[in-house]
């Protein structure tokens, strides 16, 4: 399996603790009778605390930011362009995944954006790569 793959599925695993953490996080705050049901009195950031909310914020970037980076990996994987620089996007991308989810959480300006820009780069020249 080629680094940008292997990133991929990486990236894809740390959505999924990522998934688990807010769900814990959110059940011990709310109880599952809340977080079960259709959520008809908001968004669960308006009902947790402020750390769970950031959690929930920085999970939905993830989903954000993920799918861009798997059309990044799609194509350099299907265009038969990967490389060293994009093997290197490729685990900078989930470095930075790894990295934003605590400074997201506890909130450390700028770094928090300093840290996603980082990947978001990072998956900018993934795709210029395969143009190129």
């Amino acid at each position: 399996m080629s680094p940008e793959l292997t990133a991929l599925v990486l990236a894809a695993l740390l959505q999924c603790v990522h998934l688990a953490l807010l769900a814990i996080a959110a059940n011990l705050e709310l109880g599952p009778r809340q977080t079960l049901g259709p959520r008809d009195d908001g968004p669960l950031g308006d009902r947790v605390s402020r750390g769970t909310a950031r959690l929930a914020r920085a999970l939905q970037n993830h989903f954000e930011g993920l799918i861009l980076f798997a059309i990044a990996v799609a194509a350099v994987t299907l265009a038969g362009k990967s490389g060293t620089l994009t093997a290197a996007c490729a685990w900078i991308y989930l470095a930075a995944r790894i990295l934003y989810v605590p400074a997201y959480y506890f909130g450390l300006v700028p770094w928090r954006s300093c840290i996603w820009s980082a990947g978001w780069f990072a998956t900018v020249v993934m795709l210029l790569a395969v143009l190129l």
